[in-house]
Order: structure tokens, then sequence, then C-alpha cells
């Protein structure tokens, strides 16, 4: 395909891997391959555990364990924290903290993997790199509070809900890319 053709040249750049050894950087997954692979994925999800995908419940059940921890009487008090960290439950026992795991450490095995492992700050030309973190915390925490009002972050609402056809998760996935869209337009002169 012409797509994959031109991303690989563009990709082709060496890379420092952990120990020092220099590698070839791979090209990336064709974008239709890795959507129906996704797709996939998420269908066997469904068949053999019962339950679609997410992230945010997996971080959110981390942040209680750790509550229960340090304050176990507010979890006790709180009917939303009850329901995960109540007593003798423990929080980190569900599916959704493994997947989020799974995620992070397949994300640093495939950028090793592949030769894309660096620690670096992606930011446009004309924005520092304290104002790209700040502004990726902003956004980050205004996405993990909306996930858990919208009760689902991107995976757990666009991918499992709307795979099901749910009108919240389609909705909801509206609304992000309309956002996102709006606030482009402001933002735009910092990576240009």
């Amino acid at each position: 395909m012409a797509v994959q053709g031109s991303i690989k040249k563009w990709v082709r750049v060496p890379a420092r891997t952990a120990v020092g050894v220099k590698r070839q950087a791979r090209a990336y997954m064709n974008p239709y391959l890795a959507g129906i692979l996704l797709g996939v994925v998420l269908f066997s999800s469904f068949f053999l555990t019962g339950n679609g995908l997410g992230a945010s419940g997996g971080m959110n059940r981390i942040l209680v364990w750790g509550q229960d921890q340090l304050v176990p009487d507010h979890v006790d008090r709180t009917a939303y924290l009850l329901e995960m960290a109540g007593g003798d439950t423990n929080p980190m026992d569900s599916w959704v903290v493994f997947v989020m795991l799974g995620v992070i450490v397949g994300g640093f095995a495939s950028g090793w993997l592949n030769g894309r492992f660096k620690i670096e700050t992606n930011r446009g030309p004309h924005v520092s790199v304290k104002m790209r973190w700040m502004l990726a915390f902003i956004g980050g925490a205004f996405m993990g509070y909306g996930a858990r009002m919208a009760r689902g972050c991107t995976s757990g609402q666009a991918l499992s809900g709307g795979a099901v056809l749910s009108v919240g998760s389609w909705a909801f996935m509206f609304a992000v890319f309309a956002g996102g869209y709006a606030l482009a337009y402001f933002v735009r002169r910092l990576w240009r």
C-alpha cells in the first residue's frame, strides 16, 4: 500500500536501546491491520471474560487501594469507594487492573523490541518542555475526571460501549472529538 510505504520512509531513524546497542526503528503497523487486530482482541475479551476493554478503571482501583491503605474509614463510609474496597474487598482483585498493567508492560516491550524506546518530550517549536508537561497534566486530569464521570475512559466507553451499540458511548465519543477539534483551534499555534 502507498500509505505503508510512505510511513516506512518516515519512521526509519536509528534509536538507542537501554543497553546502548544501536537499532533501526521498525515501521509502524498498517493502521487498518492494527484496527482489525484491536477488534479481534475486543471480541476475544468479550467472549472469554464477559468484559470489554478499559483502562481508567484500573488506575481508579489502584488509587482506591492507596486510599484504603491510608484512610480505610473514609473508604468504608463512601458508597462509591465501598463498592471497590470496603471491608475485606481488595480493589486490586479485578481484571481491569491487569489490563492496565498489561498495556503498560506491552507498550514498553513493543517500544524496546521495535527500536523506539527513548525518553523524550514531544512538543511543538513554540512551547517549552515545562509548558508541555503542564498542559499534558491538565489535559490528563480533565480526561481522568471525565472518564470517571462518564463511567469509562475512551477505551471502555468508545471501544467496548460502542461495540455493543451503547447510545451513551457514541454520544461520549462524539463529544470527545468535538471538544478536541474545538480546543485544537486555540492551541494549534503551539505546534507549528
